[in-house]
């Protein structure tokens, strides 16, 4: 037993299941605090940031290295690397410097909004409200209905 808590039985309150693999994105979706445009928007770019491998890597990248020299039938992931990393880049700056910040750390880096605030100095609350102008901006960029 811990000093200063109420042994188990004696406890009230609620239980609640975390589902720790789920993004901020889809949980301010499954709360109706973001729209189905901007959920839109923020996939798309969470998929280039993905596909570019802009993320930090724990361990070596061995799939570039060929030991037989020869080249597959499969396009060239280079390509599909460099493709994407442009297309993040281009949606990062439509997006714009002031809003751009909170719009990485959720959707690519999966920071929850309050630590994302925290971390950019931000006060309570106002990461939701720009991570939403900044999530209508990236579907701007993307033309999305």
């Amino acid at each position: 037993m811990i000093p200063g808590r109420a042994p188990a039985k004696a406890r009230r309150g609620r239980t609640v299941t975390v589902n720790r693999a789920e993004s901020p994105l889809s949980w301010l979706a499954a709360r109706g605090l973001v729209d189905a445009r901007q959920v839109e928007a923020g996939e798309r770019l969470r998929r280039d940031y993905e596909i570019a491998q802009l993320g930090p890597r724990v361990t070596m990248h061995w799939d570039s290295v060929r030991v037989d020299g020869g080249g597959g039938d499969d396009a060239d992931p280079t390509l599909a690397h460099v493709a994407a990393k442009r297309r993040f880049d281009a949606a990062i700056a439509a997006t714009g410097s002031g809003l751009s910040d909170i719009l990485w750390r959720v959707v690519c880096a999966g920071e929850a909004i309050p630590a994302a605030e925290r971390a950019l100095g931000w006060p309570g609350r106002a990461g939701r409200l720009v991570l939403g102008l900044a999530l209508d901006r990236l579907a701007d960029h993307y033309r999305l209905m």
